[in-house]
C-alpha cells in the first residue's frame, strides 16, 4: 500500500448504515450495495485486490479462495462471532491475521434462545398459526393445544462460554435447573451463581434432561456433536433447541427422531446447510413439532452495529501497526 493511500477495504455484504459511512470515510472502501452474496470467483477477485477483506458468516473462505490471495491482503476482519467459514490455519500460513467480533451478540442471541425454548413446548408458532391461517378457533377449552411447563425442568446447555452463561442467567428467572457440558469447567464461582451442575460425559447429560440447548461453536471437534447416536440418547419427552451452528446436530438423524417420537420437538435457528433447510424439517414443522427461524439470533439493530465498530476498531488497530483486540488464532478454535 502506497504512503497516505488509504487501505482498500472489501466488505461482501451490506452493513448497517452507520457503520457503511464510517468505513467509507476511514477507508478506501468497496462495498456490496446489492447485499447479494459473492460467488467463490468474486471472492477470489476480492483477495487478490484489497489490503483489508471483511466477509460473514456466508462467505466461504477456503483454502482454494486465500491460495490466490494478492500480497496486500493482511487481514480478514470477520463480520460475526464464529470463524468457522474462515480457514485460518491457511490464513496464517500465509501471514493473514484473522479478527471476529466476539461479545458483543451475547444478549441478542441468549434471547433468542429463550424465545426458542419457550415456544417449542408452549406450541406458540403452532398456536399463531391457528389465528392467522383460516382456521376455525372455536374459543377456549380446557384440554385444547396443551404443552408443556418449562418451570422446574432442567435445561442442559451444550457449551457454558458467553452465550451459554448469558442462557442460563435467563433460564433461572423461569424456574430451570441449569445443567452443562463444556470441554473445560466453568469457575467455581460461575457455577455457584447459576446453580449449574457439570457434566463431564456429555452422553450422561442428555440422558436426562427435559431441554436441551446448543451454544457451543462450529469447529471441526465440535461437528455432528449430536451424532445420531447422541441425539438416541435424548429422552422422547425433551427437546432439542439450536441458536449455535447447524453442523452441530446431525439434522437428518434429528429429524427421524423427532418423526417417530423418540424426541418431543425442536427449536432451531440455524441449519446445517444454509440457506438451504432440511425438508424433513420443514414437514415437522408444518405439524408443529418443530419451530425453525431464518438465523435470526443476532439479529438486531444494536446487535449489528456494534459489530461494524467492532470490525472498525480491528482494521484500525492493525493499521497503526499494534495487535488487533479481537485475533483468531489455529489454536483457539
Amino acid at each position: 500500500m502506497a504512503q497516505g493511500k488509504k487501505p482498500l477495504v472489501v466488505v461482501t455484504r451490506r452493513l448497517p448504515n452507520s457503520v457503511e459511512m464510517r468505513m467509507r470515510e476511514l477507508f478506501d472502501t468497496h462495498l456490496n450495495a446489492d447485499d447479494t452474496p459473492m460467488t467463490q470467483a468474486q471472492l477470489v477477485e476480492a483477495v487478490k485486490a484489497a489490503d483489508v477483506l471483511v466477509p460473514t458468516v456466508t462467505d466461504h473462505i477456503d483454502r482454494t479462495v486465500l491460495s490466490q490471495s494478492g500480497e496486500r491482503l493482511r487481514l480478514i476482519a470477520n463480520f460475526g462471532n464464529g470463524v468457522d467459514n474462515i480457514d485460518v490455519a491457511s490464513a496464517v500460513q500465509r501471514g493473514i491475521t484473522v479478527t471476529n467480533t466476539p461479545g458483543v451478540l451475547t444478549e441478542d442471541t441468549a434471547d433468542m434462545t429463550l424465545a426458542l425454548i419457550l415456544a417449542v413446548p408452549r406450541r406458540l408458532a403452532e398456536g399463531s398459526r391457528v389465528l392467522i391461517d383460516d382456521v376455525d378457533w372455536g374459543g377456549w377449552s380446557p384440554t385444547w393445544m396443551l404443552g408443556h411447563r418449562i418451570w422446574g425442568k432442567r435445561l442442559g446447555i451444550v457449551g457454558m462460554g458467553r452465550i451459554g452463561q448469558a442462557v442460563a442467567r435467563r433460564a433461572q428467572a423461569f424456574g430451570l435447573k441449569i445443567h452443562y457440558h463444556n470441554r473445560r469447567r466453568t469457575a467455581p464461582r460461575i457455577e455457584e451463581e447459576l446453580q449449574a451442575t457439570y457434566w463431564e460425559s456429555l452422553d450422561q447429560m442428555l440422558m436426562r434432561m427435559d431441554i436441551i440447548s446448543v451454544n457451543c461453536p462450529h469447529t471441526p471437534a465440535t461437528y455432528h456433536l449430536l451424532s445420531a447416536r447422541r441425539l438416541k440418547l435424548i429422552r422422547p419427552e425433551a427437546y432439542v433447541v439450536n441458536t449455535a451452528r447447524g453442523e452441530v446436530i446431525d439434522e437428518n438423524a434429528l429429524a427421524r427422531l423427532i418423526e417417530a417420537e423418540e424426541i418431543a420437538g425442536a427449536g432451531l435457528d440455524v441449519f446445517e446447510h444454509e440457506p438451504a433447510v432440511n425438508p424433513k424439517l420443514v414437514k415437522l414443522a408444518k405439524t408443529g413439532r418443530v419451530v425453525l427461524l431464518p438465523h435470526l439470533g443476532s439479529a438486531t439493530l444494536e446487535g449489528r452495529i456494534d459489530m461494524g465498530e467492532k470490525v472498525i476498531i480491528n482494521i484500525k488497530t492493525f493499521l497503526d501497526g499494534h495487535r488487533p483486540p479481537d485475533r483468531v488464532l489455529p489454536s483457539m478454535l
